[in-house]
């Protein structure tokens, strides 16, 4: 991980949100030159906990956090339902803020978060930052290269049986604002903007499939708790550019073997590598209608999460927007908010939020691949 640069930048982090995710944040903000200086949790022994396990010289409640002067860029890793926030609670307290996917669960508090921040002169970053990693960067290059010539369609699928059977609390994923598309759609849809740029109209159906679920590890095994919104949507997605992608998100899923994320093209077709990694596999075929394998021309092929924050940190130094941009993921949530609303309409919904693509990454060869 040291093709990137933020040292002298002198921005450092706090960390709001202990949970199971914070773990790889401390693990590799530092090596990204960010120096974690601060964790915070509801919980002040879990806290304590990790920034002991990590190193962290301060453990605290969140306020305190918040009002460390030490701290310039709030990484915000608690529950989605908290995201909007804690978030605003940083801006206002003057730290640029990174969340964890999603920005928010309503649409009105994400435009608030982006409206406050530019009001302070501040950024707002989300993950995820799979989309900067080795495997779907190359594929990015690929396309503007040309490779399968324009595209014309894609297909998405995030098939599963449910956290419930490994996670020891899931109720969050099935609570509003969870659900497979809110859990799992940011990877694939940020991908697909990635690639492709904005959507501009979908349409869907949803249900879930049972009302209950029930808790299949740790403390709580054999609790059951409701099902609040769908873990089952399936919607087609119009892009501004022109394809269009099927995209289906489930947690009633088995087994299967469909493809994560293929996109198709007028001279050939790209098979995408799971957008929930930073690695690959790429695979490349051409009009012989052949796979093979493309050797990667990126950096960051291992699990590099916090390489978001890095960016952020660059592009305040900068003055340019980060790539896993708060734009980026408002229009994330807006297409996530339109296929539900368009299974419970019955119709197509269009989307109104607008967003370039994100800059691409330098490759190994561009610059020594750094940011």
């Amino acid at each position: 991980m040291d093709l990137i640069d933020t040292e002298g930048l002198g921005m450092r982090a706090g960390i709001i949100g202990c949970g199971n995710i914070s773990g790889i944040y401390l693990k590799n903000l530092p090596k990204f030159g960010v120096p974690v200086v601060a964790v915070a949790d509801l919980n002040l022994d879990l806290a304590r906990a990790r920034a002991e396990e990590y190193g962290v010289a301060r453990a605290c409640r969140v306020e305190e956090l918040l009002a460390d002067s030490e701290v310039d860029v709030v990484v915000n890793l608690t529950v989605p339902a908290a995201h909007a926030e804690v978030a605003m609670a940083a801006l206002r307290a003057g730290k640029h803020v990174y969340n964890e996917k999603p920005l928010a669960t309503s649409l009105d508090d994400a435009r608030a978060l982006l409206a406050e921040a530019a009001s302070r002169g501040l950024l707002v970053g989300c993950a995820p930052d799979t989309v900067l990693g080795a495997g779907l960067q190359t594929c990015r290059a690929l396309l503007d290269e040309g490779q399968i010539g324009a595209p014309v369609a894609g297909t998405a699928f995030m098939l599963s049986g449910g956290p419930e059977s490994w996670h020891p609390n899931p109720a969050f994923f099935y609570a509003p604002g969870g659900g497979p598309l809110f859990d799992m759609g940011p990877y694939y849809l940020s991908a697909l903007i990635t690639m492709l740029g904005p959507v501009s109209r979908v349409t869907g159906f949803a249900r879930a499939h049972t009302a209950e679920r029930e808790v299949g590890s740790g403390a709580l095994k054999g609790e059951r708790f409701p099902v609040l919104t769908p873990s089952h949507v399936a919607g087609v997605l119009e892009f501004a550019s022109g394809p269009v992608v099927t995209l289906v998100t489930s947690f009633d899923v088995l087994a299967h073997e469909t493809p994560r994320l293929e996109l198709y093209g007028t001279e050939g077709a790209l098979s995408l590598p799971d957008p929930n990694t930073f690695g690959g596999p790429v695979k490349l075929a051409g009009r012989e209608r052949e796979w093979r394998t493309v050797e990667l021309t990126h950096p960051f092929d291992q699990n590099s999460r916090g390489l978001g924050v890095a960016d952020l940190v660059q592009a305040a130094a900068q003055g340019r927007t980060p790539r896993a941009s708060g734009q980026l993921a408002l229009h994330v949530l807006e297409v996530m908010h339109a296929l539900l609303q368009a299974a419970e309409q019955g119709r197509a919904t269009t989307i109104t939020s607008m967003v370039e693509r994100p800059d691409a990454m330098p490759s190994h060869t561009t610059s020594g691949g750094v940011l």
